[in-house]
């Protein structure tokens, strides 16, 4: 079964606009765990616009499920993962100044940088995961750095499933089913939706887990966020059973 990772960026973002603590970010993803997600992702950035540090130290203290930090693996990003031990560490090379992710790794050019900051990771027991497009030899490279995981970057696959263009979804089934032969885990993140969640889990082999923030969030807006995140949850049981 395909894990449901809920993103509480932009519970934080909504907070943050006031400049008070409501919503309370670690009461939604309290809540978000007993309406059945099976994770919690933050994506802390140097500027704090959303999500805090501080948060993570408070959400810590109460996520039963499965605790995923995103980020770019600067220093103080370093810092605070290793504080806090997640479960999952996920390495995304964010510029300081990004709006939202916009590509993955090039594991071969940075490849001395990354086996550092994994081997660290790693031994300090956290699960790591590489943020990464459909390339191959990026796939390849994330495995010799020794990462345990990939997220496979989907926002093409979203644009193109949004135009009608399903064959799109191809270059994903094949990036698992390399990371799957490499002996890597598969996690996938970025613009998926209810719309298009349950046929790309039908087509990507192996998926262990989904991160969604900014769609669940929105769609929960007219929905409800209970009854999303159990959307969400029927869509992924039933993409699994296909």
């Amino acid at each position: 079964m395909t894990k449901l990772s809920v993103n509480v960026n932009k519970i934080a973002t909504l907070r943050n606009s006031r400049g008070a603590d409501f919503p309370n970010v670690v009461k939604v993803a309290m809540d978000i765990e007993s309406f059945g997600a099976q994770g919690i992702t933050i994506h802390p950035r140097p500027d704090e616009r959303h999500i805090r540090y501080q948060d993570a130290f408070d959400l810590k203290k109460v996520v039963k499920t499965e605790f995923n930090i995103e980020g770019n693996p600067i220093q103080s990003f370093m810092d605070l993962v290793l504080a806090n031990k997640p479960t999952q560490v996920t390495l995304v090379p964010d510029a300081v100044d990004a709006i939202t992710s916009n590509a993955g790794w090039d594991t071969l050019k940075n490849a001395g940088f990354l086996t550092e900051v994994i081997q660290e990771f790693k031994h300090a027991g956290i699960r790591t995961s590489v943020f990464i497009d459909t390339d191959a030899k990026m796939i390849e490279g994330a495995a010799k750095v020794g990462a345990d995981r990939i997220e496979l970057y989907t926002e093409d696959f979203a644009t193109q499933y949004g135009l009608g263009n399903l064959e799109a979804v191809k270059a994903y089934t094949e990036s698992a089913e390399l990371a799957t032969k490499l002996g890597m885990g598969i996690n996938a993140g970025h613009d998926l939706s209810l719309e298009n969640i349950e046929f790309f889990t039908a087509n990507v082999p192996n998926l262990l887990e989904v991160s969604i923030g900014h769609a669940l969030i929105a769609e929960s807006l007219y929905l409800g966020l209970e009854n999303v995140v159990n959307m969400y949850l029927e869509k992924l049981r039933k993409g699994n059973a296909i």
